[in-house]
């Protein structure tokens, strides 16, 4: 390993390193929480359904709305306070149930909370990373992120499944908790001064301010394809992941033990992709790898529905394709996040990037309604290969816009 670029960028690192942190604990979190309503509270699948989709909610809500606010503020304050306010409200679980008045309403509670403030450090986090870190840093940055995400996603269960089996699913969720306060730790260590924000922008009205945001992203040709390309993407793959895990076991006859297998490799993939998106970038460009990333993920969702033959030939050409699929869609989160983050001047950065998640949060559940809705009309192994063709048409679709030419790292609209 040679030890050059943000390798030696002391406040990046302690940046990364709190975030990888705490990644590991949302990982934890992710088990734990459904397991503690389930064999903690008995929870109906009606109350599991509510506690799934309770965390998109404030997305939808108060999306755009947070990236004004994010813009007129420092954003390193607001990942701190936001670490601490999620730390403490995943400790009001464990710290319910030690005393015997858990209730089903405090994960709610919990849940929304947690997501809000996850809202407003997501969005704060992509504003903060451009103004710590050069311009030409941001692929390598972003990568390096990607990485950890990938390592939490493969590891973070398992070590969640332990917590829950010697500490209980309550009490496995201090690990989240700790794991909040570590990240704020880091970030309070960063000595990297903050641009200061645009006070003249403060005497805007929230709508107008939140219209501004909508308005760079529709007039910069490359941002708008790129909120076309994400928002397209997360539908059609919410349309797969709908009906994948029925097709597997009910028309493959695959089981769990296989299953789990097949998703493991797709974590392999995510790290590869991560290792992989610097010098692919500097290769190719960045518009080109957003492009090449959606189409190698896309053919690997072309595997699934046509995949034949016996149990072991099955599950090794689905753990080749979840390995592609990895490998696809992190060099095209990795060259999306690069280029947008570029892009945007920094006082609208909060805002484009709010303008995103609000996008994704709308039209992943749609995703997700309209591929149940054609599992029960069209069938399983259509709906699988609609979904495959709509990524492909995305990909079809990239190619012909400014996504394809921007192959450098662009320069601020500053």
């Amino acid at each position: 390993m040679r030890w050059t670029g943000l390798w030696r960028h002391a406040d990046f690192l302690k940046l990364w390193l709190g975030q990888t942190i705490s990644l590991f604990g949302t990982q934890v979190k992710f088990l734990a929480l459904p397991l503690t309503a389930i064999l903690v509270l008995d929870a109906t699948p009606a109350q599991m359904g509510l506690l799934t989709a309770i965390e998109s909610l404030p997305a939808i809500f108060i999306g755009l709305f947070v990236g004004v606010w994010v813009d007129r503020r420092r954003r390193r304050p607001i990942l701190i306070a936001t670490d601490l306010g999620r730390m403490l409200l995943v400790l009001v679980i464990p710290v319910a149930a030690l005393l015997g008045v858990l209730r089903i309403e405090i994960l709610y509670l919990s849940a929304f909370g947690t997501g809000a403030l996850g809202l407003v450090f997501g969005v704060a986090y992509q504003s903060y990373l451009p103004t710590l870190v050069a311009p030409t840093q941001l692929v390598e940055g972003n990568s390096k992120l990607e990485l950890s995400r990938s390592g939490a996603e493969i590891v973070g269960p398992g070590l969640g499944g332990l917590l829950t089996q010697w500490f209980t699913a309550p009490v496995a969720l201090v690990a989240d908790a700790l794991s909040f306060g570590v990240s704020a730790v880091s970030l309070m260590l960063i000595r990297a001064p903050e641009p200061q924000p645009e006070i003249g922008e403060r005497s805007e009205s929230m709508l107008r301010a939140a219209w501004d945001g909508l308005r760079i992203v529709w007039k910069h040709p490359t941002l708008r394809a790129l909120l076309g390309c994400m928002s397209m993407v997360n539908l059609f793959n919410a349309l797969l992941e709908t009906v994948a895990l029925l097709y597997m076991t009910d028309k493959l006859g695959l089981g769990p033990e296989l299953i789990g297998l097949v998703f493991a490799s797709g974590s392999v993939g995510f790290m590869a992709g991560a290792l992989a998106a610097g010098r692919i970038t500097r290769r190719i460009g960045l518009g080109p790898t957003v492009i090449i990333g959606v189409l190698i993920a896309a053919a690997s969702d072309f595997v699934l529905p046509l995949v034949d033959g016996s149990a072991l030939f099955i599950t090794v050409m689905l753990i080749a394709s979840q390995l592609c699929f990895g490998l696809g869609i992190t060099l095209y989160n990795v060259g999306q996040a690069s280029l947008r983050q570029g892009i945007t001047p920094n006082h609208l950065r909060g805002r484009m990037n709010a303008t995103f998640r609000v996008a994704s949060s709308v039209l992943t559940p749609i995703g997700a309604l309209v591929g149940g809705a054609l599992g029960g009309t069209i069938g399983l192994q259509a709906t699988l290969l609609v979904a495959a063709s709509g990524e492909v048409l995305v990909a079809l679709w990239a190619i012909f816009s400014a996504i394809r030419t921007q192959r450098e790292q662009p320069e601020s609209l500053d």
